[in-house]
């Protein structure tokens, strides 16, 4: 269970999760892809050196190549870090706060990576903390920085603030209604920019949208921040409003697909990832709209993180071949609607 979703959740019927990040590099040491792996050990004794004081014992240091695949896939799927984090393991190392919502990855691409992650929609507070980690890892270590450009990074698009911010959204009302290619193509024309459940390089799933900003050169934090507060404001109401038109215009049939993901889930004995995620996420919409009213469905999203192929083989403690994880995922889903029902 990713620790990170536990707490108060703004308007969770909406939005999953909120998620800021700021990129960081330290003036000394050529980027981590320029990296030796022995340069790459000193930048990460420096960043833990520095940051012993202001960190306390809040945090756990986890490297990479110290961990097996699967608890790296792990922590991936739990969204605790980048895929980018295990493309190069004998440099990468991260830290993690007890309560799983702050996580402050080592020789990423850059070479340091603040992360705050928050359950429902809270751009302010993930913003705040994510500023204040950050302001404290600046007093202690001497970024790259350029009074033209900013924030230097290893990519140019993070050049300036380094900031990208994220809303997760589950739209299926925009999505079946088959007007979410309209919204994308509207949030591009804007500077934002759609990618599903796990950021970059990944499909929507489940009807899971991250929505974030593009632009980090030329605005200031605030800016991004508030930019994105108002336009993930105006997805929520729409999504909404969706939902109310289709149940008034749609309802036996929305009710339908509701019941019979349910029931498929209730009693399946193989499911395969992308079927779970979509039978879920008509769960979830369920719950949603009132229509399914057991309030533990709310906490669904963790089904979701719990039946991804590395934390089923973390959760029986051995690999498993395709055909051993569906079996197993499809038994992990009915375990989980059993107890609810209990």
């Amino acid at each position: 269970m990713a620790r990170w979703l536990e707490g108060p959740a703004l308007d969770d019927d909406v939005v999953i999760s909120t998620r800021v990040r700021v990129a960081r590099n330290i003036s000394k040491y050529r980027f981590p892809s320029h990296m030796s792996v022995i340069d790459s050990d000193n930048l990460t004794d420096d960043v833990l050196k520095g940051m012993k004081d202001a960190l306390h014992d809040n945090y756990r240091f986890i490297r990479i190549r110290d961990i097996p695949s699967r608890e790296q896939m792990g922590f991936i799927e739990e969204h605790l870090i980048s895929p980018s984090m295990v493309q190069d393991k004998e440099k990468s190392s991260f830290l993690l706060r007890n309560d799983e919502k702050v996580t402050i990855m080592i020789n990423e691409e850059d070479h340091i990576r603040i992360q705050t992650l928050f359950p429902g929609f809270n751009l302010k507070d993930a913003w705040e903390l994510c500023s204040d980690i950050d302001d404290k890892m600046g007093e202690r270590l001497d970024y790259a920085f350029d009074d033209r450009w900013g924030y230097l990074t290893a990519c140019p698009t993070n050049v300036g603030t380094g900031l990208r911010a994220s809303v997760m959204l589950h739209l299926p009302c925009i999505t079946i209604s088959k007007t979410i290619n309209s919204l994308i193509e509207g949030l591009r024309e804007i500077g934002l920019t759609v990618r599903g459940m796990y950021g970059e390089g990944s499909e929507a799933s489940g009807y899971l949208y991250q929505v974030s900003n593009q632009i980090t050169l030329g605005e200031s934090e605030e800016d991004i921040i508030g930019k994105l507060n108002k336009v993930v404001y105006q997805i929520i109401k729409r999504e909404r409003r969706t939902r109310k038109y289709l149940q008034e215009k749609k309802g036996l049939e929305l009710e339908n697909m509701i019941y019979r993901s349910y029931g498929i889930l209730s009693y399946a004995r193989i499911m395969a990832s992308r079927e779970a995620m979509e039978h879920l996420s008509n769960v979830r919409l369920g719950w949603e709209m009132g229509i399914l009213t057991n309030d533990k469905l709310r906490n669904i999203f963790n089904l979701m993180i719990d039946i991804q192929p590395a934390n089923i083989q973390r959760r029986v403690g051995r690999d498993l071949n395709e055909e051993e994880r569906d079996i197993e995922r499809a038994k992990i889903i009915r375990d989980y609607i059993e107890n609810l029902e209990g």
